[in-house]
């Protein structure tokens, strides 16, 4: 009896790390696509759930952007995306899904398109990147099972790709968000640093394209509730007026979103805070309709 009881204890341990171990998703950081806009192989990382190589059904994604500084693999050194990711889905406070994270520090940095027309970042986003995604891997492509959100630039790009494309995603969580321009006159002065021969009809497109605020108060009426807002930036953030001001932009413009000020500055303490949130946020849409 004792024989099979020591058997049966033997087996349970040797099957407990193999139970743990079909819990845990896989990411990968450094795989490529070739983009004929950046004319250039593009790095990305992407986040597989844990169920993904078994289950073979479909799922939601997040575009998942990193700060100026970093590349495709800062969500995954320091913003702990694995791991966080993981739990959020075990806790069931998260729905299953792919989390995609490209890189935007190489060549140029940024996400968007240069004023010259010569690099068209977030063309490749959409034109060639997304496309990618949802034809090599098993995702549910459609508007409400997309989502974005970023921290920093990525913050930036989050605001911008929502608020020129609302019929993409669900849902838009920007972190401590660089916004761009307050104004006209700071468009131009940002401008003209790096491109002094700009003239004033391209600072004009620019900043009614790239502006957050521009673009919150140009907004259509049928749009205010295409998208789903998470806005979140920390109290003691350098970026902290930006967010503000978008925020009640937001308010006046009758736009629905969520904004969040809690303790803490424009670190990676913070920002792995945020994304339990953003993952929770983001899900919640994933399941609705």
């Amino acid at each position: 009896m004792m024989k099979k009881l020591l058997t049966a204890a033997t087996a349970l341990l040797l099957l407990g790390p193999l139970t743990s171990f079909a819990q845990i998703g896989k990411v990968y950081d450094n795989l490529t696509l070739p983009s004929k806009i950046l004319k250039s192989e593009r790095k990305y990382a992407i986040y597989l759930p844990p169920d993904y190589e078994t289950s073979g059904r479909s799922y939601p994604v997040l575009y998942l952007l990193h700060g100026a500084g970093d590349d495709q693999t800062g969500w995954v050194q320091f913003g702990e995306v694995l791991n966080i990711t993981d739990k959020a889905i075990a806790d069931g406070t998260a729905t299953p899904m792919i989390i995609v994270m490209p890189d935007a520090n190489t060549g140029r940095r940024g996400y968007f398109n240069d004023v010259k027309g010569d690099w068209n970042y977030e063309d490749f986003f959409f034109k060639e990147l997304i496309p990618f995604v949802e034809k090599k891997y098993r995702t549910k492509a459609d508007k409400r099972s997309r989502a974005v959100a970023g921290l920093s630039m990525g913050g930036g790009g989050t605001f911008v790709y929502a608020l020129h494309h609302p019929e993409m995603f669900s849902s838009a969580c920007p972190l401590s968000a660089a916004v761009g321009p307050f104004s006209l006159e700071d468009a131009k002065k940002a401008l003209v640093r790096n491109n002094p021969d700009v003239d004033d009809s391209a600072v004009t497109s620019y900043y009614n394209r790239q502006s957050v605020l521009a673009l919150v108060n140009n907004m259509p009426d049928d749009q205010k509730k295409a998208v789903r807002w998470y806005i979140d930036c920390g109290d003691d953030d350098f970026l902290y007026e930006g967010n503000a001001l978008v925020h009640i932009a937001m308010r006046k413009k009758e736009v629905p979103h969520e904004y969040r000020v809690r303790d803490g500055g424009h670190t990676w303490t913070y920002w792995r805070g945020s994304l339990p949130k953003v993952l929770g946020f983001v899900s919640d849409a994933f399941h609705q309709f």
